[in-house]
């Protein structure tokens, strides 16, 4: 039975408090969601509920670069028209997305799974490097790019795998131009993110 001072439904109330964990959605946004999917349960509610019971079956981290796909290796590292001596390193998979849609890459990609953090706790072991270490080893590697947002993580992760890569005798870049300062890769517009590989600098 539900309590008196209860709003709503458990299930409502359960709906709510899981959309209010979604990144960007605080309490107001996530129940104002909830309010739109319960209205509109046969254009949204039911669909989104099909795709969501899709992707948490078949999705999966591809074994190589680290990208999500619904095969392994995943589309980008079986395509063999893409660049093997280019590897471009990124912290999460929506910066894959977002260089994707610059069109400026045609090269491999390598997702870190997020950068390092004393403050999180996040350590070079919790991070995908050695994966990094191991792939651009390969003879045919000649450049990896560090393409690390802006932030002071971000660019301290970056100096980490200068340092760790820099034995290997290949040519190490950073993003440039058109990179703010405490910018999010996934927030830059599809122009800045072509001017900045473009105008990449040796780390």
């Amino acid at each position: 039975m539900r309590s008196k001072s209860a709003t709503a439904a458990p299930e409502i109330e359960a709906l709510i408090s899981l959309l209010a964990k979604v990144p960007g959605l605080g309490p107001r946004s996530a129940r104002r969601a909830a309010l739109q999917l319960l209205k509109k349960k046969d254009q949204l509610m039911i669909p989104l509920a099909v795709a969501l019971s899709e992707a948490a079956e078949k999705v999966r981290a591809c074994c190589n670069c680290g990208a999500l796909d619904t095969q392994d290796p995943c589309v980008l590292c079986s395509n063999p028209e893409r660049d093997d001596k280019l590897i471009c390193v990124v912290a999460e998979v929506g910066d894959v997305w977002a260089l994707e849609r610059a069109g400026a890459f045609k090269g491999r990609y390598h997702v870190l799974g997020g950068v390092l953090s004393a403050l999180d706790g996040v350590r070079p072991e919790d991070l995908r490097i050695a994966r990094l270490i191991e792939r651009a080893s390969r003879a045919d590697v000649r450049e990896v790019i560090l393409a690390l947002s802006a932030t002071v993580d971000g660019q301290t992760t970056a100096h980490y795998l200068a340092e760790r890569l820099q034995p290997l005798n290949i040519t190490i870049s950073r993003l440039s131009h058109g990179v703010p300062v405490g910018g999010e890769l996934d927030l830059l517009d599809d122009g800045t993110l072509f001017a900045a590989l473009q105008s990449r600098r040796p780390s």
